[in-house]
């Protein structure tokens, strides 16, 4: 089956609709699927549940759906340089389900898998166990956590094969990996494709069974999540 596409709006052609749920790969402004969130946000595609890492900063990553107002709800751990999502949150235009960081990576691993809930101590006598089932093992309290199954997951890889067969690179392999899995269909986009057998299957992180369509999203400009300087000593 041939799963190379021309470009995000074809390999997204078809599998969006309005008020679907989202995985989205990518660690702040590292490894986000930028072709497929500009081919997202053309569509106009709307009232979205965006589970992911955080929401991208102000216009950029997935703060350009914010922007546009096309997110209904995001599952995110980590919201701290978005004074869009920030806005929008406290003005109530925006719903938001706080997740640890690890428990998000897990739901998300565990719909993939075809686990619908476990059990974690994270969270435990706060926010975030409030309306969960509450369950003792060995004396201890742990909370009910469900599974995230999404209608897609779009995630950026680093280099991959004809047949699919993907590797991130380094700090992008985190949240990309469990959320490809989550996804009903999955759509990639890296950086290089090369021919069916030219990598090493001891390097391959994400199994081409996961992969439904791939496009090549190449070049990239490097985005700068937030740039710290120092003042110039004097001479």
């Amino acid at each position: 089956m041939k799963k190379l596409y021309p470009d995000a709006q074809a390999a997204l052609d078809g599998l969006l609709f309005d008020g679907m749920m989202i995985c989205a790969g990518g660690f702040g402004l590292c490894g986000i699927p930028e072709r497929l969130i500009d081919a997202i946000q053309a569509a106009g595609t709307k009232d979205l549940t965006i589970a992911s890492n955080n929401a991208g900063i102000d216009n950029e990553g997935l703060g350009k759906l914010l922007r546009s107002k096309q997110v209904k709800k995001m599952i995110s751990s980590y919201v701290g340089e978005n004074k869009e999502f920030e806005r929008q949150f406290l003005s109530g235009e925006l719903e938001v389900e706080f997740c640890p960081q690890g428990t998000l990576a897990e739901r998300c691993r565990a719909g993939g898998a075809g686990i619908p809930g476990f059990y974690t101590k994270t969270g435990v006598g706060t926010q975030i166990a409030e309306g969960k089932e509450v369950k003792q093992f060995d004396g201890e309290e742990y909370i009910l956590e469900r599974g995230i199954v999404a209608d897609i997951a779009i995630v950026k890889g680093w280099k991959a094969d004809e047949a699919g067969n993907l590797i991130f690179r380094k700090t992008a392999r985190n949240f990309n990996l469990p959320m490809a899995t989550a996804g009903k269909v999955c759509i990639a986009e890296v950086e290089e494709v090369v021919p069916t057998g030219t990598l090493d299957p001891d390097q391959i992180h994400l199994p081409s069974i996961y992969v439904n369509r791939m496009i090549v999203g190449a070049p990239y400009d490097k985005k700068i999540e937030f740039r710290t300087v120092r003042e110039r000593e004097a001479a």
